[in-house]
């Protein structure tokens, strides 16, 4: 199988996913999150490459106060260390490139899977993008008055799990 029929079938699999809107540039968005998901296809030899991309907030930026930065720099300690077992959400490889870096004013997770099923790997990827929002969700720390999306999300938990208002999800 040549590597175009691989991203063929990659392409195929992400335009047959739900969870997935082609953008102008070839790449697709992630969804079914808050957070902005891209995922860039490409092949290895006849494998599926799906790049994953997920920049969410630094607390700072989604917060009325201000977070000091130590606190700042402890979440996101916190969040990389979480983040880099995200390959426990996979179905198929459990060995993905997985890095974490601050940007500002944002974390940004990048994670590549490799997969000879296009499938699975498409599945895989979204899963790396709904692990962010959720390890995300996980980290909030309480006491502060946050602005969108993380109002939304702490929302949504307290729904979820059948409250009605305040405080995280944990």
């Amino acid at each position: 199988m040549s590597e175009s029929d691989a991203v063929a079938r990659a392409r195929r699999a992400a335009e047959q996913h739900d969870s997935f809107e082609r953008l102008d540039d070839g790449r697709y968005a992630v969804t079914t999150t808050a957070f902005d998901g891209e995922v860039a296809i490409d092949s290895d030899g006849g494998a599926a490459v799906f790049a994953v991309t997920v920049r969410v907030p630094m607390l700072d930026a989604v917060t009325e106060d201000h977070v000091a930065p130590v606190v700042e720099d402890g979440w996101f300690d916190t969040l990389a260390l979480r983040l880099e077992d995200v390959d426990g959400a996979f179905r198929g490889t459990d060995d993905a490139d997985v890095t974490v870096e601050r940007d500002d004013e944002h974390a940004v997770l990048n994670v590549e899977l490799t997969d000879l099923d296009a499938n699975r790997a498409a599945a895989d990827a979204v899963a790396a993008v709904e692990y962010v929002e959720g390890t995300y969700v996980e980290g909030i720390i309480p006491g502060y008055d946050y602005t969108e999306p993380v109002t939304h999300l702490i929302q949504r938990a307290a729904s979820t799990g059948g409250g009605t208002k305040g405080g995280t999800p944990l």
